[in-house]
């Protein structure tokens, strides 16, 4: 599943191709993803303007004037193809073709641009775990989006709030930071690299880090900084690029190649000086990487 950096890549991918834009014509070529498409889908869209393409955890939120909200999300293999006569892809250092089989082109966004610029966006699913809902009001009242918690990303996520979400938690610390009603948009790969960089376990109680005393405000304020760190380093790097994940343009992201122990099992730790080495324990079901050693 994407996590938030592969989502706010591919935000940014389309922002320049769709904010603004008329919608002329909107085609759902099948009555469902993963969810039926919402009734009249293509004729609420068409003929409308794309007024802000947003992002809330790990979903596109695309606002149209005069019409619902639409909200997106990519699912397990969904993917936009950005196709503009007469303009090639801009191909990245680890450019890959995408998907273009037409049986998994599923919605097809015929846009013009306010120059008049024509362009074809192309929402590509194999799976079909992707989605496309509308919202009447405000996004954030919608039942996929009401109850997140702070974004991490930007300064709001600091050791203070941070120390207030986690107070009184005997959960885990890794399984506080994935609880999306705490922090939303933190996925599992995230959560590895940040509790190695504020050398944090992620077994211990969550509630340690929220205390009165010095070590523990020293803590949080570590960990929220490692958590807008790497977000922010992965966004910049174009995300991770695990399996089906591919930017906007067809190009992989390459956080991957930077990562400290997500997927490194049995290899020293990166830390300087640390004498570890990375293991892979199971949480929850899903893999954890960490250095016992360094991390505590």
């Amino acid at each position: 599943m994407p996590e938030l950096p592969e989502v706010e890549t591919v935000r940014r991918g389309l922002q320049p191709v769709l904010e603004g834009a008329r919608l002329v014509h909107v085609e759902a070529r099948r009555p469902d993803l993963r969810f039926p498409f919402p009734e009249r889908f293509s004729e609420r869209l068409t003929g409308r303007t794309v007024t802000a393409l947003g992002r809330r955890a790990k979903y596109l939120i695309m606002h149209i004037d005069n019409g619902p909200v639409l909200i997106c999300h990519l699912g397990m293999s969904g993917s936009f193809r950005i196709e503009t006569s007469g303009i090639d892809d801009v191909p990245g250092a680890f450019h890959h073709e995408r998907s273009k089989i037409a049986a998994h082109d599923h919605v097809v966004f015929d846009v013009v641009s306010p120059r008049g610029e024509r362009s074809r966006v192309i929402f590509n699913d194999p799976r079909r775990f992707g989605f496309m809902l509308f919202a009447e009001g405000a996004p954030d009242t919608h039942p996929m989006l009401a109850g997140l918690g702070v974004e991490p990303t930007g300064n709001a996520l600091d050791g203070p709030l941070l120390a207030s979400l986690l107070k009184g938690r005997r959960s885990p610390l890794k399984a506080a930071l994935l609880d999306q009603r705490l922090i939303a948009g933190l996925g599992n790969i995230y959560v590895s690299e940040a509790l190695w960089r504020a050398g944090l376990s992620p077994l211990r109680e969550a509630g340690t880090i929220a205390g009165p005393g010095k070590r523990a405000k020293e803590q949080s304020d570590r960990l929220a900084a490692a958590i807008r760190s790497v977000i922010a380093d992965a966004i910049a790097a174009g995300g991770s690029s695990l399996r089906d994940y591919v930017q906007a343009d067809g190009s992989l992201g390459y956080f991957q190649h930077s990562f400290a122990v997500y997927d490194r099992e049995g290899e020293p730790c990166p830390t300087p000086g640390c004498r570890g080495h990375v293991e892979r324990i199971v949480q929850s079901g899903r893999s954890t990487f960490y250095c016992r050693t360094c991390q505590r």
